[in-house]
């Protein structure tokens, strides 16, 4: 009999992770795993595919979806994610939702399943961090956020990890998760300045647009405004109808993705037809293999279509679950089947047959009921 235990965390193990090592420290450890990553997607080692899902309106506007991702010789990784921005309001809850978990390639045992909120908001920002590295000034000193939910800490947490700033200015359109963006980044060493959206376009060197605006109802940022240099990183498209930069700024613009055929699908390209596709930069992983060759871009408007690919949750659950071992944390449970008769379905380990268990139990009710 050969059974292997899944390990499981939960929210409450990754707060003791992010208690025994540090923000600080998982941050900078998904940026350089997620750039490693990045420096092999294209090559055979690394495989993603397109998320796919549902998304529907009733009874409230909202989303799951399936999110793949492989490396070649080591593990399938694959993140369930809900999307629901009534949950703050409605129930208490994050907008956004998730489960990752970990399948071995050899034997397609569950090596682990995590809680997802915590690690989709910092490969979230990990991301921007490596994109931004990439393509924004060099010399950048004032980060902006449009939009001041849960994703823009991860934001403004990631980004500062790489750059030093003079100022964070954030602006969102209730007044109520302004004043709370200081005390959700304090321990961070983030002070925070509200400030109306056209100063923070016009005073920023990196903007981060991570806003739940409706569908059909973007643009949030159009062309004009902004740094002959800015940098963007466009977060908040992520399913069709759902945008939140205009075509004439996209148009306008170096534009990077992380993922062509999902941004084309669900991101800030989905609103460019087939004959504007020539807009279209590179992928990012491209930029990070050869960083030479993009380097005139630090002085221009870029974008980076950030609709957040599958290798992010993949690195990210992967060094949850790495620092879980380490510190011993999380649950070990067996859930797979794991007998001593592998062409009987019907035999459980530690147990009787099945069929004799049922005829037991058949047998029990039958005299009871006499």
């Amino acid at each position: 009999m050969a059974q292997r235990a899944t390990i499981i965390l939960s929210e409450e193990n990754i707060g003791e992770i992010v208690a025994a090592v540090g923000l600080d420290t998982l941050m900078d450890e998904t940026i350089a795993k997620l750039r490693d990553a990045l420096n092999v997607f294209g090559d055979g080692q690394v495989e993603i595919q397109p998320r796919t899902g549902f998304v529907y309106e009733t009874p409230e506007m909202g989303l799951i979806e399936f999110m793949p991702a492989y490396r070649r010789d080591k593990n399938v990784a694959l993140k369930v994610v809900g999307y629901h921005p009534g949950n703050p309001f409605n129930r208490g809850m994050p907008t956004v939702i998730a489960t990752n978990s970990l399948y071995d390639v050899r034997d397609g045992h569950l090596i682990a399943v995590i809680d997802g909120v915590f690690a989709t908001a910092v490969r979230t920002g990990a991301a921007s961090a490596v994109a931004s590295k990439l393509l924004a000034h060099p010399e950048s000193k004032t980060l902006g956020l449009i939009g001041a939910g849960a994703m823009a800490v991860t934001q403004a947490h990631a980004l500062s990890r790489i750059y030093d700033f003079d100022a964070v200015l954030i602006h969102d359109i209730d007044p109520a998760v302004e004043k709370t963006f200081a005390k959700r980044v304090s321990a961070l060493g983030i002070t925070p300045i509200i400030a109306s959206k056209d100063r923070v376009l016009a005073e920023s060197d990196i903007i981060c647009v991570a806003t739940s605006i409706g569908l059909d109802a973007g643009p949030v940022l159009h062309a004009g405004g902004m740094k002959p240099h800015v940098h963007i990183n466009a977060i908040g498209a992520d399913t069709p109808r759902k945008y939140e930069l205009s075509t004439e700024l996209l148009k306008s613009s170096f534009l990077v993705t992380d993922y062509l055929e999902q941004a084309i699908n669900e991101g800030e390209c989905q609103q460019l037809s087939k004959d504007e596709y020539g807009y279209i930069g590179p992928e990012l992983h491209k930029i990070v293999k050869e960083p030479q060759a993009y380097i005139q871009y630090q002085m221009k408007q870029t974008i980076f279509d950030s609709t957040g690919i599958s290798l992010e949750d993949q690195i990210m659950t992967e060094v949850l679950i790495d620092q879980a071992e380490r510190l011993g944390l999380g649950q070990r449970i067996l859930i797979e089947a794991g007998c001593d008769d592998s062409m009987n379905p019907y035999l459980f380990s530690n147990s009787a047959n099945a069929l004799d268990t049922v005829k037991n139990t058949v047998h029990d009710r039958t005299l009871k009921l006499a």
